[in-house]
């Protein structure tokens, strides 16, 4: 438990662990409800085969896969229902149909063992470290640092680029997940697998010339962008730059947010924000923090370690 109460700041709607039906597993959630704020938090189990999954991220085809695998959704339930109940039917190969960005964990007390996943580009983290015989994972990697030793290893590369590559970690014993990693633990056995179930080199190329591969990129941009819209109010960030800008554009907000700093006039960018919220019709609240104000917070934002998959 005192894992997953260490990162609880993770998951506001709560931190829950559950136990798997064998009593061989123990998964946690720090959840924080996206799709239906009025949705269970999980970690999430299947009462008749004893699935337990933990979920960290957002299927944005969800209802449209549920469809196509015939797989009913309740009320409440969102797109972690989904996985749990496509892995119940099919297995890892669901993964193939989901679209979004995720890190997950399945035990399935039937096999005795332990899945777990990442999204194609590993835009979710997840950590693993194996010790004694038992697999512990968590969305941070100090959150295993606490599991048991980790001694700190400064890797070339950190003097080089100042972040590690690859699946490794500054910390001994601790590994990233691969992206697109299917990794495997027997509970019984304590081994190990691991593959690759999804890979870039493996996409057919696009044939054509620029005029085409940008009319197909506006066409894929355009029906994308809008399916990881929120199905309620919503918010946009808005730095003026061209990301945010199209994201704007296609998402339509009804409200967007930007921040300039006093005196940094090079750093702003509201006039150029405010001429889009304008031109979509978005209230545009400005932020302004202050020197004292960044002061307060600091301590606060060094404590909370973040990492980008």
């Amino acid at each position: 438990m005192a894992m997953g109460l260490s990162q609880h700041y993770r998951g506001p709607d709560g931190t829950v662990h559950a136990a798997a039906p064998d009593g061989r597993a123990v998964l946690a959630m720090n959840t924080l409800l996206i799709v239906d704020p009025l949705a269970h938090p999980g970690p999430y189990l299947d009462r008749e085969t004893g699935l337990l999954l933990a979920f960290n991220g957002e299927i944005y085809n969800f209802r449209k896969q549920a469809a196509a695998w015939g797989i009913p959704l309740g009320e409440r339930e969102t797109d972690a229902h989904l996985v749990l109940r496509a892995w119940e039917k099919i297995g890892p190969s669901c993964l193939d149909g989901l679209d979004g960005m995720f890190a997950l964990a399945v035990y399935d007390p039937r096999l005795g063992r332990l899945f777990l996943a990442r999204d194609r580009l590993g835009e979710k983290p997840l950590y693993w470290r194996l010790d004694g015989g038992r697999l512990a994972f968590a969305s941070e990697v100090t959150t295993l640092t606490g599991y048991g030793p980790a001694p700190l290893v400064l890797r070339p590369e950190m003097l080089a680029v100042e972040t590690p590559l690859g699946v490794d970690t500054p910390f001994q014993g601790v590994q990233l997940l691969a992206p697109a990693a299917l990794l495997t633990f027997d509970v019984a056995t304590g081994s190990i697998d691991q593959k690759t179930w999804w890979r870039l080199e493996d996409r057919e190329p696009f044939k054509g010339n620029y005029a085409k591969a940008l009319a197909r990129f506006s066409v894929v941009l355009a029906e994308q962008i809008p399916l990881r819209a929120p199905a309620s109010d919503f918010a946009l960030l808005l730095s003026g730059g061209l990301d945010s800008a199209v994201l704007a554009y296609l998402m339509r907000p009804p409200l967007c947010v930007t921040v300039r700093y006093p005196g940094q006039g090079r750093l702003d960018e509201s006039e150029i924000a405010a001429q889009i919220a304008q031109d979509i019709g978005a209230e545009l609240v400005v932020v302004e923090p202050s020197t004292a104000e960044f002061a307060t917070v600091l301590p606060h934002m060094m404590s909370i370690p973040f990492f980008v998959g």
